[in-house]
């Protein structure tokens, strides 16, 4: 159950000020990171071990994760996953939002990553050509990846799962939260795990950038009730302008039908004296 406190606490960090304290940041990069890839939006869903990771709920009903447990969280996760050496550990990830981020990830890094589909088997069966053996695996969705968790679990190696609010937790040994349904927060994700295990194992080679691991530009969006009250604002201005210029232009055309008309009746006089008959003496 999310207490007052948190929900106290990811307010205050919606709004940077100077008084901001310390336990209220984010440890691994800005807050406008996870606003920008929609990282701490959630599913309709909230099963009851991730319950306590969310917020809040939209109108819509989506829910919304804490974003500075977010962030603590992906922060114990990679502290875990730092503990692995490259050939030491698997990433399996199912899901086609995270291929791009998962197979930069793999590049960078040289760990074996499974996408698109996971061999079953390939952990427990020793007669498969294809059999490995690892320390560790690390799934995108505990629900997609279940193959690759039930062998995990048969080998008796550690899990670390990457969970939406829709997720189970109880088979995972180390839990990250986080949107794990889009490209842009799957993007941010690896982004941050490449990052932090190239330091931790001095692998020396020039970091994409989030954008690239995204794959499109991010933007960090108006908020939605700003944005109307800019645009009604806007619309009420344009309104008062277009008003005060059809009185103004009111005005001009009476000042020159006014104008038209006493030209008219100088001209009528003119005529009526040029006609008048002569006066004798």
């Amino acid at each position: 159950m999310v207490t007052k406190k948190d929900e106290t606490k990811v307010k205050e960090t919606l709004v940077e000020t100077p008084e901001t304290k310390k336990e209220d940041q984010t440890i691994l990069t800005p807050l406008e990171d996870y606003i920008k890839t929609a990282s701490y939006l959630g599913t309709k869903v909230i099963t009851p071990t991730m319950r306590k990771y969310v917020y809040r709920r939209r109108l819509d009903g989506l829910s919304i994760l804490n974003t500075l447990l977010v962030d603590k969280k992906l922060a114990e996760g990679i502290d875990f996953i730092k503990q692995f050496k490259p050939n030491e550990w698997t990433l399996v990830c199912k899901r086609e939002a995270g291929w791009r981020g998962a197979k930069m990830f793999s590049e960078l890094t040289g760990v074996r990553t499974f996408t698109k589909k996971y061999p079953s088997g390939v952990l427990t069966n020793t007669i498969l050509e294809d059999f490995i053996e690892t320390k560790m695996i690390f799934v995108c969705d505990p629900w997609l990846d279940k193959n690759a968790l039930a062998d995990a679990r048969k080998v008796r190696i550690p899990v670390v799962g990457l969970c939406d609010t829709n997720n189970h937790t109880a088979n995972i040994d180390v839990v990250m939260i986080g949107n794990n349904k889009s490209n842009k927060s799957m993007g941010l994700f690896f982004w941050l795990m490449s990052r932090e295990y190239m330091k931790a194992h001095n692998i020396d080679k020039p970091l994409p950038s989030l954008e690239d691991f995204v794959g499109e530009k991010l933007v960090l969006e108006e908020p939605r009730k700003k944005r109307m009250a800019r645009e009604k604002k806007e619309s009420e201005l344009k309104t008062g302008e277009s008003a005060i210029e059809e009185k103004m232009r009111a005005i001009a055309e009476k000042a020159d039908e006014a104008v038209k008309d006493d030209q008219g009746e100088e001209e009528k006089e003119s005529v009526s004296v040029a006609e008048a008959p002569e006066q004798g003496v």
